[in-house]
């Protein structure tokens, strides 16, 4: 039997936006299927073992608390993540999370280390928050274009290097920065975004492409997805789109 194994890091953390709802949409909709499931919650100083998880997910969490997680993830799970997406595991992260899998994230004077799994800076901006619900454009297989829809709540402006392709093309709402039209950063199977509130509920579609990704299936079976295609027509329209 397949079977989806997700590393979820600092669950008790990095968990301010409702951030455990992706995962439970991950286990329903691979339970649903057959499909086998297993969940290792990472906290610190806790060793990971790169070729024992399909999926890493880290969420967002408030400052105080990013600060702690990212201390540990640089000094523990750095290199773990590193061997992990060159293997070409799946690795989501949303939020706080995804400004970790840059090199930092900047507040004034002070500096937030990121594991650098892909090339992006974070800096904290005195303007104000970009906050509201999202829609954004992706493409994540060629040719297959649709719409991730969420809500945003960031002070920070993630600006992407010039080798970084971002997630999507923002459709309603801010964005990565506010200005540059576009949102999160997509490198492999690596993802990153500001989008939560959570995530995967409003896009099943989104959480059936990380479990094909991950899981290295070809397809899936087909679901009644009447509700979920309900809360994502709803977040569609509550963005404007």
């Amino acid at each position: 039997m397949p079977r989806l194994r997700v590393c979820a890091l600092y669950p008790d953390l990095m968990n301010i936006y409702a951030d455990r709802g992706n995962l439970l949409v991950l286990r329903r909709r691979c339970e649903w299927r057959g499909i086998g499931f297993e969940l290792t919650p990472a906290g610190f100083g806790e060793e990971i073992d790169p070729a024992a998880h399909d999926l890493f997910y880290l969420g967002g969490g408030q400052d105080r608390d990013q600060r702690l997680c990212a201390e540990d993830l640089v000094a523990t799970k750095r290199d773990v993540l590193h061997a992990a997406a060159d293997r070409g595991a799946a690795i989501l992260g949303v939020c706080g999370g995804y400004q970790l899998l840059g090199h930092a994230y900047e507040l004034g004077a002070e500096e937030i280390r990121g594991v650098g799994l892909v090339d992006l800076r974070t800096v904290r901006s005195d303007e104000p928050r970009l906050i509201g619900n999202v829609a954004v454009e992706v493409e994540l297989e060629p040719g297959d274009r649709r719409v991730l829809a969420g809500f945003e709540n960031h002070a920070g402006r993630t600006h992407l290097g010039p080798g970084e392709q971002p997630l999507g093309r923002v459709l309603a709402g801010h964005g990565t920065t506010g200005a540059s039209g576009f949102e999160g950063v997509r490198r492999g199977n690596v993802v990153g975004t500001y989008l939560h509130g959570p995530l995967l509920p409003k896009n099943a579609w989104f959480a059936d492409w990380l479990i094909r990704t991950a899981t290295g299936l070809d397809e899936l079976a087909p679901l009644d997805d009447a509700l979920e295609t309900a809360a994502h027509t709803l977040a569609r329209q509550v963005a404007g789109r």
